[in-house]
């Protein structure tokens, strides 16, 4: 579907051949594209390679599951890491599927849409984390090797040792490119196979193939069944689901597929995890955008509780949901949007006055929480959608699940 869409091999030789780097001589289109294909082998190999961690036993693919939408492979909040696969952190590991599409970080997004009011604000977005911390797929791939309760590694010449080791050296050096003028300054071997795992991760046909029913039905192909149809007005009514708020739905005007999310940052106040064993200690909160990992931002009241809004394309998919894996069950991530507030009982428990509300983020942070419906604020009386409602919305979901693709 959407061949339009420009594939990884294409836009890396696009990126080698304009010159993010001052090469000394820049290459040809030819030589480019031939980079740029031996880098998507390359980082499809490091993907799975277990042995560029401190354990031995921990590769990307272990919190990627490529069965699971290059998302986590069981229903553990997060896997197990550290030098002996004994350590957790304190995140969900996203999906890498629809990536490409995410914009840079930034804290003031514009709608550029020819309908829209382009003077609206509509604050941070953007970036390639739960937080938004970085920007780019070797930036990203970076986190969990020298992630103490991931892969392990102590310093980036650690990482770089252990891919000499497992016998990479000789190929990461004959893709290794000049960074600046003169022949003596070349990419770091680790560099390359960063920029090997960010091109392993723009490849179309892998991780953005746009071939699912809700593709084929917007292209005129199949039709949605009667509850999936139902699901899909729910989804889109600002009443009911509103989920096209934030989960955008429709194709832009020109023609782009719908990304299914606007990548902005929210605070959806989704209860406490306590399987991750971090919040054992009363006193830590994971705030997103302020920290703890972020640490731009920890002067930002405002920004506390905020996380990105991921795509729901292959949602279905998922054994974890939200930031913190607190739940493992596609109607139960929807039934919390329409029941948050009109029966926090359920989600936060009972507390000696009464329902609990808003567990895993300080009173002091609670008016940057997410009011519009579905939700309704302290107070709301009635859910927002019916059981049956719920029901319908999460067979639309479905219908966002790719066709699988065998690599």
């Amino acid at each position: 579907m959407y061949r339009g869409f420009i594939s990884a091999t294409l836009v890396m030789a696009s990126l080698l051949w304009n010159g993010p780097r001052a090469h000394a001589a820049p290459l040809s289109r030819e030589a480019a594209f031939r980079h740029a294909q031996a880098l998507t082998a390359l980082g499809a190999r490091l993907f799975r390679d277990p042995r560029l961690s401190a354990s031995g036993r921990q590769a990307c693919v272990s919190c990627h599951d490529p069965r699971y939408a290059y998302g986590p492979p069981d229903t553990r909040p997060v896997e197990p890491g550290g030098s002996s696969l004994t350590l957790t952190g304190f995140r969900a590991p996203p999906s890498l599927t629809y990536l490409e599409a995410v914009p840079r970080f930034t804290e003031h997004a514009f709608d550029s849409d020819e309908e829209a009011d382009e003077s609206i604000d509509n604050g941070p977005t953007g970036g390639l984390t739960w937080d938004g911390r970085v920007d780019t797929g070797a930036a990203q791939a970076l986190i969990p090797l020298l992630s103490p309760v991931e892969m392990a590694n102590r310093t980036e010449a650690d990482a770089e040792n252990r891919l000499v080791t497992a016998g990479y050296g000789a190929e990461l050096d004959a893709l290794r490119l000049p960074v600046a003028r003169g022949p003596s300054s070349l990419q770091s071997r680790l560099s390359v196979a960063l920029d090997a795992l960010e091109a392993y991760q723009q490849d179309w046909k892998i991780f953005y193939p746009y071939n699912s029913k809700y593709d084929r039905f917007l292209a005129g192909q199949v039709k949605l069944s009667p509850v999936e149809a139902q699901g899909l007005a729910l989804f889109n009514d600002p009443e009911k689901g509103n989920c096209a708020s934030c989960h955008i739905s429709a194709p832009a005007k020109d023609g782009t597929p719908p990304q299914l999310s606007d990548y902005g940052m929210i605070a959806l106040a989704v209860p406490r995890n306590h399987a991750i064993q971090v919040n054992s200690n009363p006193k830590f909160y994971d705030l997103g955008l302020c920290g703890p990992l972020r640490t731009d931002f920890r002067d930002r009241p405002d920004y506390c509780g905020l996380f990105r809004t991921p795509s729901l394309r292959n949602v279905a998919l998922r054994k974890t949901f939200f930031h913190n894996g607190v739940m493992h069950s596609l109607r139960d991530a929807v039934a919390f949007y329409a029941t948050r507030d009109s029966d926090p009982e359920r989600w936060y428990g009972k507390g000696p006055h009464g329902p609990e509300r808003y567990d895993d983020l300080p009173e002091k942070y609670w008016e940057n929480i997410n009011t519009d419906p579905p939700f309704g604020g302290i107070g709301q009386k009635k859910p927002s959608l019916t059981d049956d409602e719920i029901d319908a919305i999460v067979a639309f979901l479905q219908t966002l699940t790719d066709k699988q693709v065998r690599e």
